[in-house]
């Protein structure tokens, strides 16, 4: 009687399965990817360009229609080229705000934060490959729109006081300056949905900071507003882009520390939850 004997075979060297390797660059990839896989992506970026270049439109052309008819509106008087092609800011960094908000809490909401963290366990990179990202889309966009405001507007409001053209000294500064605020408050909105981990609260939080509070320190005495407000967030962000300053504002330079100590203080608190809570 023969008995028979299993033979098994030996694992082939060519069917080992590669060794993948969580990389900076691949988590970059990775959140570049997700980003532009959602429609809100799109949609709200068209937002953000529109509102930048559409409001800046609109104000140039009420300027040119004053100075034709006589009737200039006192805060309207004093306005550049610059001034009324960068006055859709305002509305576009709500956009730009409230889009960086979805990219990170929009995963907690939907759970997909889980799968995220469990392929990156280290977590942090994943927070500063978002912030990466979507800072670096909103600069561009922002960048784009100020720029195309001002190639517009300028042109409306030729022939008027507040002409001006890229030569012009400041102008290309201010143009530049407008996009890299929109991309920090990009970045910031970014930091505040991961460090609430809420839609609503990290809008909340956004619409607050940037529009709220400045109006409430207004209802200060005159002597805390000085020391105040020129350090609040957009105060500060605003003398990034402004083409003139006095007394009462920061410079460029020194604005734009000051909302960069602003951002790394709300990525700080993300990052420190992140790594500290559950998710």
């Amino acid at each position: 009687m023969s008995t028979l004997t299993p033979t098994v075979d030996a694992p082939s060297a060519g069917r080992v399965r590669p060794a993948y390797r969580v990389t900076g660059r691949r988590v970059l990839a990775s959140e570049w990817a997700k980003l532009w896989s959602l429609r809100s992506t799109w949609i709200t970026l068209g937002l953000g360009l529109l509102f930048l270049v559409a409001f800046g439109l609109i104000a140039a052309s009420r300027y040119k229609s004053g100075i034709g008819s006589g009737q200039m509106d006192r805060d309207f008087a004093a306005s550049t080229a610059v001034s009324l092609s960068l006055f859709g800011v305002n509305f576009a960094q709500l956009a730009l705000g409230v889009l960086g908000v979805l990219v990170t809490a929009g995963e907690y909401s939907t759970g997909m934060i889980r799968s995220t963290l469990a392929a990156v366990p280290r977590r942090l990179p994943v927070l500063w490959s978002k912030a990466a990202v979507f800072g670096l889309v909103a600069l561009v966009v922002g960048i784009l729109g100020a720029f195309v405001a001002f190639g517009f507007g300028s042109g409306i409001v030729s022939g008027t006081p507040a002409a001006m053209s890229l030569t012009h000294a400041g102008v290309i500064r201010s143009l530049l300056g407008a996009g890299l605020y929109l991309g920090l408050v990009g970045v910031i909105g970014t930091a505040l949905g991961a460090l609430l981990r809420s839609v609503a609260g990290g809008i909340s939080v956004l619409v607050a900071a940037l529009m709220l509070i400045p109006g409430l320190v207004s209802l200060l005495p005159s002597s805390w507003q000085d020391n105040i407000s020129p350090y609040l967030p957009s105060n500060a962000g605003e003398s990034m882009f402004a083409l003139t300053h006095d007394a009462t504002t920061l410079s460029p330079t020194a604005g734009l520390l000051v909302f960069l100590a602003w951002t790394a203080l709300a990525l700080s608190g993300a990052a420190y939850r992140l790594v500290r809570s559950d998710v």
